[in-house]
């Protein structure tokens, strides 16, 4: 694929904005790049846009030329400091849907108070890397379509990883997960992409919540960090999602920055 629009600017120069895939485009003036697009699908099935522009006059050809190859609905996110990027999406139509907060959490067990933590008799947790891949995929598919049936996935953290057709557990090595003599009913989800440990998800069947089973996750999944010598982690929340902050504030989390998502409907 490759179609291409122009646009001057108001010394006359010309961008010239091509689409050179499925999913991404291009913004050059003056034969130089200015500028980038790409979208990118959720496992969920929802298209996430975004723009790198390196002229302040690149970013709205890109979008128009973006927005009007498309479909609707379309979703960015994007970084709460950044003003001006949030301004730029909200002049080509899309408006603030939520907001997740970027926490940063104590690994050690005396600093979050959950030394002490211990799961149900009846439940174990299995160390990241132990548990049977069979079960935790059942156990993912389980929870995923609890929280369908409510609020939907979509009110959960966005999450990037690219996932193969029809599977959600992208590396089960990542996993540590709450297991019941019949089935496993919990997990924690830890990747170090960076140097700063992130807890990309923790969730638990629904009729095994109030157990205390996420905060034995939690504190499993930290003391083991704790003990490798890391002192603190990155965690994602909805804002809205009043059972996860109650969770993380009760360990001590602080909040030291905000994405917003944002769409576009029509």
């Amino acid at each position: 694929m490759n179609s291409a629009q122009s646009t001057s600017d108001s010394s006359g120069h010309t961008t010239v904005i091509t689409r050179i895939s499925e999913t991404q485009w291009q913004a050059t003036n003056g034969g130089l790049l200015v500028g980038s697009g790409d979208v990118s699908p959720r496992f969920d099935g929802r298209l996430f846009v975004s723009i790198d522009s390196w002229r302040q006059d690149a970013f709205r050809p890109l979008a128009d030329a973006m927005l009007a190859d498309l479909p609707r609905p379309l979703y960015t996110v994007a970084d709460e400091a950044d003003p001006d990027l949030i301004t730029r999406w909200e002049r080509s139509g899309f408006t603030v849907r939520r907001r997740e907060w970027e926490c940063l959490v104590a690994t050690d067990p005396k600093v979050t108070g959950l030394d002490a933590v211990v799961p149900p008799p009846d439940t174990t947790v299995l160390a990241a890397g132990t548990a049977a891949e069979d079960p935790l995929r059942e156990l993912d598919r389980a929870i995923r379509n609890e929280v369908q049936a409510t609020i939907g996935w979509r009110e959960m953290p966005a999450e990037i990883l690219p996932r193969a057709a029809g599977s959600t557990v992208v590396d089960p090595s990542k996993y540590a997960v709450a297991a019941q003599s019949d089935r496993y009913v919990g997990l924690i989800r830890v990747v170090q992409v960076t140097r700063l440990p992130r807890i990309g998800l923790v969730a638990v069947r629904a009729d095994q919540r109030r157990r205390g089973i996420a905060r034995a996750l939690l504190a499993h999944a930290l003391g083991t960090l704790h003990r490798s010598g890391i002192d603190r982690a990155a965690v994602e929340v909805n804002e809205l999602n009043a059972a996860a902050t109650a969770l993380l504030e009760g360990i001590g989390a602080q909040h030291v920055s905000s994405n917003l998502e944002l769409m576009l409907n029509d």
